[in-house]
């Protein structure tokens, strides 16, 4: 198996997953983060994918990487650790 065929593979499985998030929960964005949310053909068709899998006849969410990438769960529990007032 090569490469393309292993990202086709997980793209089609992320596109299931989403499909099932959309369909219970219908947000108005999903963020990506982690390492390979970084890989710019990742959102190459997406959209396409996923309403092969939802019960919707237009989807509009949308499937986005996060704004900080990699580290956006870093910052994320930072902004969480409370702060000591002396």
């Amino acid at each position: 198996m090569e490469m393309r065929d292993v990202l086709a593979m997980y793209k089609d499985r992320l596109a299931r997953s989403l499909a099932a998030l959309i369909n219970v929960l219908d947000p108005d964005v999903i963020v990506l983060g982690g390492g390979i949310s970084n890989t710019e053909t990742l959102y190459i068709g997406q959209p396409d994918l996923i309403a092969r899998y939802a019960f919707s006849d237009g989807i509009r969410t949308k499937v986005v990487r996060a704004a900080h990438g990699d580290s956006s769960g870093v910052r994320g529990a930072a902004w969480l650790w409370p702060i000591k007032k002396t």
